[in-house]
Order: structure tokens, then sequence, then C-alpha cells
């Protein structure tokens, strides 16, 4: 059976799914979108993912189509349409088909397309011995020209960082802001542990607050574990104890190496066992 796409009210085979070249999300990169997980039958943390989802599409104009309840229910009907209780889920809103200028007055039908798949973003062997990334030179969008906690489908900044990353031959990289200071990776949130104590950058970082990223400062907290939200530089990840990335795709993965240096002894750490631990029985008992 070919994989189902709902595009705005009906389902298409995977073939089947287009939009209009003329879409604005097509020629612009002018849209928003959302990643997420679902586990045995469960969309970690939906309710999240809407409220992130219709903020960044409020904060570029684009009035999404439907209700977040309607916008529930379609991504369930999509995760069933194809017999998946396990997988990836991407939600995308489109500015619509419109003219070749910029205008998005000139646009019309904005298109809410949901596709359910499985996912595997990096080797198993990675989850247990860590990876290896580099610091990219290109850096985030500076927040004065478009506010990073907009997830929007112009993600050309973030693929020329991970263009660097393969390069070095690391599958993930590190961005810095405008100022130098950590930021996250291309597609990833970032966290340290020193000592004992869980530190991962402010929101003003310019970084997109993490779905993923929240819940493991929420299992910290549970953990008894010191956690926070810190400025760092490339200094306190090279002298870091553990170093470990999270997101909707990757969950909780380790990294061992960075720009060629070890961190801590050069193997996955504890802290960072025990939240990846924590964070495994989150999803699957929900």
């Amino acid at each position: 059976m070919a994989l189902q796409i709902y595009i705005t009210g009906k389902f298409y085979d995977k073939e089947d799914a287009k939009i209009s070249v003329y879409d604005h999300g097509l020629l612009y990169g002018d849209g928003v979108f959302e990643g997420m997980r679902s586990y045995s039958g469960k969309v970690f943390r939906l309710k999240e993912h809407l409220d992130r989802l219709y903020e960044s599409a409020r904060a570029i104009c684009l009035e999404i189509p439907m209700s977040k309840a309607d916008m529930e229910k379609a991504t369930y009907e999509t995760l069933q349409k194809n017999s998946l209780v396990d997988a990836y889920i991407r939600l995308i809103v489109t500015r619509g088909a419109g003219s070749l200028g910029l205008d998005p007055n000139k646009t019309s039908d904005p298109q809410v397309i949901i596709i359910a798949d499985s996912i595997s973003l990096y080797p198993a062997e990675f989850y247990d011995k860590g990876l290896k990334i580099i610091t990219a030179s290109t850096i985030r969008n500076h927040p004065a020209a478009l506010s990073p906690r907009i997830k929007s489908l112009n993600y050309l900044n973030n693929i020329m960082a991970k263009i660097e990353g393969l390069q070095a031959g690391c599958i993930e990289a590190l961005m810095l802001n405008h100022k130098g200071e950590v930021a996250e990776c291309t597609g990833d949130n970032i966290f340290i542990v020193k000592s004992g104590v869980l530190m991962t950058p402010p929101k003003d970082a310019g970084i997109l607050e993490g779905i993923t990223r929240n819940a493991i400062l929420d299992l910290a907290k549970e953990l008894g574990i010191i956690a926070f939200e810190q400025t760092m530089t490339r200094h306190d990840l090279f002298v870091a104890d553990e170093c470990f990335l999270t997101g909707s795709a990757a969950e909780v993965i380790p990294v061992v190496t960075i720009d060629g240096r070890p961190v801590g002894g050069g193997a996955v750490g504890p802290v960072t066992r025990q939240l990846l631990d924590a964070f495994k029985k989150l999803v699957h008992s929900k």
C-alpha cells in the first residue's frame, strides 16, 4: 500500500501528493512546519507542537485554515491511514499559490500537509558510542532578521552548516550566534554536563526552543539533576564532562568529540545515559 499523504482535507498516494509550483512555500520557503514523533500510536507532546506551529504561523502573518482540534484529528487520521504507531510526523503549512512576486497578499489557499513515515535519523551505534561534531563557520540567522523561534520552511542557513559538517566527516554541526556564543546544532538543541550540573543555551541565544529540550529539562528536575539555561562559548563545550543533543527526530543522542577534542573521557557519560534512559521510559510509558 502506498504511503498516504494528507493535503488540505484529502489523502493522496505519495506519488500523487502535489502542490502548485506557484506555492510560496516552494518559491520562497514561505511557511512553517513541525516535526513530531509518535510512540505506540500517541504523538509525543502534540499540544506543545501545535502551539508552536500556530505561534510560528501567527508570527509570519499566516493564517492556518483549520483549528488546532482539527489539526490534531487530521494528524491521528494520517497515522491510522498509514497503519503507523511508532512514526515521525511532519506538519507543513505553506502560504499557498500566488504570483512570482513576493507579495503574500497575492497568494491564496494555504496548504496543510501531513506526512507520517518511519525514520531513523542516526545509526543505532551513535546512540551507544556518541557523535563527533564540528563547529560550522555558518552562524545562526541574526534574531533581528528573523526570530529563531519561528520554525519556518526556509532552512538554508542550517543546511549550509550541515554541509560543512558532512564535508568534515560529521553528520551534525554546531552553530554559533552572531555574538559567537553557542546556539544549537543544525537540527538539534545542545546540552553539556559539568561537575554533575546540566546546562543548555537560553532562548535568547538564537535557538529554537525545542520540545524535546524542554522535556529533558523537566526530566532533570524530576531526577534531582541541577539544570539551568546558561550562555555558553565553545570553551564551555571543550571543558565539559559530557555533551548530548536533543530533537524530535534525534531524541537524545550523545556527543563525544567536538572539533577534534574529546568531551570528558571521550565516551558517553553517566548523566547523559541517565537522561537518555529516562526519556525512553517517558515516551514509551505514554
